[in-house]
């Protein structure tokens, strides 16, 4: 595995690899790895020719009060963890070589970044859309991939890499899960033995809205109240939402089982803030395998 923390030496690397007609898969991290990434690694290495993984903790994605200091880094594992799954290329770069001295420029999607996260974190996806701009921009890699528990993260990137005229095509990959329903996330190491047991409420929410929906409820609000209740019920649990709405745009959806709907929740377990999602369909509506935006 080769390691390049600047720019330009990566540019060179890969160029080479590009008059070989190699194709480039590319997975963009914050470190903290977990067998979630090692699945985007994985789906990367079974369908390009070269995998390229960026790690850089993005500060211009965090808020004032967020937790970008004490956001987890452990760099020596991240680095064999790599190696182990067969990356070609670790991107490492510093946050002067990503934003240098008089950086001015960003990148704004203005309606999929409105509500749900972007409404809590009104700055974040300014932050997330313009270093994935400047990464995809860095590697020009055939396939990225990214995963499904940052859906709204996805079709922010979908959404820039589509009308910014980028070539590669945008790949959502399932969320992998812990053997008790909890999504993988970096975060997941803030919680404590019992925040961890509480935490696996979010699946087992999405698990009831899905069983609900097969049920013949058809009022979004109806199940929405019915979500909220099993977190009030959850002495460890803070509520910042649950919303049922439609997959490509994220608008609220009114009424459930005329097609697929997106359940979305962000929960707060003692300190630490966790996001998860479920694609939902009534009875003879199969729910849409995880989203492929081709480049254009």
């Amino acid at each position: 595995m080769r390691t390049f923390e600047q720019i330009s030496n990566l540019r060179t690397y890969l160029r080479g690899l590009r008059q070989e007609r190699k194709t480039v898969g590319f997975v963009p991290t914050m470190g903290a790895l977990h067998a979630g990434h090692l699945s985007l690694v994985q789906r990367a290495r079974g369908e390009c020719d070269v995998v390229v993984v960026s790690i850089f903790v993005n500060p211009t994605q965090f808020g004032p009060k967020e937790d970008y200091s004490k956001y987890p880094r452990d760099m020596p594992r991240d680095m064999q963890l790599t190696s182990n799954a067969g990356v070609d290329a670790l991107f490492l770069p510093t946050s002067e070589e990503i934003y240098p001295a008089g950086f001015q420029t960003w990148v704004e999607v203005t309606e999929v970044s409105k509500p749900l996260e972007g409404a809590l974190r009104p700055e974040h996806y300014r932050g997330v859309a313009t270093v994935v701009t400047k990464l995809l921009n860095i590697v020009q890699p055939d396939i990225a991939y990214f995963g499904q528990k940052d859906y709204q993260q996805f079709l922010v990137v979908e959404r820039l890499a589509r009308d910014l005229n980028m070539p590669a095509t945008i790949q959502m990959v399932p969320t992998l899960r812990e053997s008790d329903g909890l999504a993988m996330s970096s975060r997941n190491v803030y919680l404590s033995e019992e925040e961890r047991s509480a935490a696996t409420l979010l699946s087992r929410l999405l698990s009831t809205a899905g069983q609900r929906v097969l049920a013949g409820v058809t009022s979004a609000q109806t199940l929405r109240a019915e979500l909220e209740a099993l977190v009030s019920a959850e002495p460890l649990a803070t509520l910042e939402y649950i919303e049922l709405v439609h997959p490509d745009t994220l608008k609220p959806i009114q009424t459930l089982g005329e097609g697929v709907t997106l359940v979305v929740a962000a929960v707060r377990f003692g300190k630490t803030r966790l996001i998860d999602n479920a694609l939902i369909a009534p009875e003879g509506v199969a729910p849409p395998r995880p989203r492929v935006s081709k480049g254009v």
